[in-house]
């Protein structure tokens, strides 16, 4: 697409009130401002899949530590992949495919700093840029080589072992030579866990009291914890780790607000009296490793050595929905908005 064949307005979606817990659809409101032109080094890229990630709840409140909260009334934060349609910028030429802080919006104004990945190869889907070969991808591989340190043998506890990041962190697993166990919220995602990412056994935590679920499963105990829910799971799996055990803490989306900060048991002597390692990944701690990890991922796509699902909708309406059925389970893949 070209310049003479680009739209005169943009749409955009504004955060226009700060969430309280998930987002929900009236934190947000559809725009349209002018087309934004390049300046300077800038360019414009058309974005063609917008990211849906559970980050986006902290972007939308109280921030991070790599990203302030977003301002009310501008383009809520997100990640994209897309194609630049006008640039002034001559290491980003027009035509080149981008994965990058790029809003949800139809375009976006963007620097050299917005950018995560130049995408030179489009022998695999461009969407796959935005999931396995994205963050979610990345995080799962560099998590688990740098915290979990898999070691062939060893069991390991996955949570959210069907979504877009707990899926690859399994099948990572499992190529490791790891016997994998994977959490899930339903019948249909524990099938899928099995028979499709390659779990060894997975158990459905809504299907009844977790210590049990996990007794049956994980008799033995577990070396590695891969969780991205926190709460009173990450408590009970984190009972049946071993002596020497590997906490990977990715996420904590069980929990539905930190303030007032929630309570819960007392894990210190867990910690003290098995000797476990308990460290916190957020990936835009690893940006230098992006590269190297993206490489990875795709020769093993390309190998066939790794599957993935996407939960593909249309429009940018349809992305607070999207949001917030990612934190209730409903998504079957990797959320993306298709624009």
């Amino acid at each position: 697409m070209g310049a003479a064949d680009r739209s005169t307005v943009n749409s955009r979606l504004l955060l226009v009130r700060r969430p309280t817990g998930v987002p929900v659809a009236d934190d947000f409101a559809l725009d349209q401002a002018e087309m934004p032109e390049p300046a300077n080094g800038s360019f414009v890229v058309r974005n063609l899949f917008l990211s849906v990630d559970p980050a986006q709840r902290g972007w939308s409140t109280t921030g991070t530590h790599y990203a302030p909260p977003v301002p009310l009334g501008t383009v809520m934060r997100a990640l994209a992949v897309g194609q630049v349609v006008a640039s002034s910028n001559d290491a980003f030429p027009e035509g080149t495919h981008l994965y990058g802080w790029f809003g949800w919006q139809e375009y976006a104004l963007a620097q050299a700093e917005d950018v995560l990945t130049v995408i030179e190869s489009l022998d695999i889907s461009l969407s796959a840029y935005a999931g396995i070969l994205g963050i979610n991808g990345i995080t799962a591989a560099l998590a688990l080589d740098r915290i979990g340190q898999p070691v062939a043998g060893e069991t390991i506890i996955v949570t959210t072992a069907a979504g877009a990041v707990g899926s690859v962190a399994t099948q990572l697993a499992r190529a490791a030579g790891c016997e994998v166990v994977g959490l899930t919220g339903s019948a249909e995602k524990v099938a899928l866990c099995v028979e499709r990412f390659g779990c060894d056994r997975a158990i459905n935590y809504r299907e009844g009291p977790i210590e049990p679920l996990l007794d049956a499963n994980v008799a033995r105990g577990a070396d590695i914890l891969f969780d991205s829910v926190g709460g009173d799971l990450l408590d009970a799996m984190l009972r049946r780790l071993r002596r020497g055990g590997r906490i990977i803490q990715c996420g904590t989306a069980s929990v539905p607000s930190w303030a007032p900060p929630p309570t819960g048991l007392r894990n210190e002597r867990e910690i003290l009296l098995k000797g476990l390692l308990w460290a916190g990944f957020v990936i835009f701690d690893h940006v230098p490793a992006f590269e190297g990890a993206v490489r990875r991922l795709a020769t093993m796509l390309r190998a066939g050595e790794l599957v993935y699902d996407e939960d593909i909708r249309h429009g940018l309406s349809a992305a607070p929905g999207a949001l917030a059925d990612v934190y209730a389970g409903r998504n079957s893949g990797k959320a993306l908005i298709a624009l």
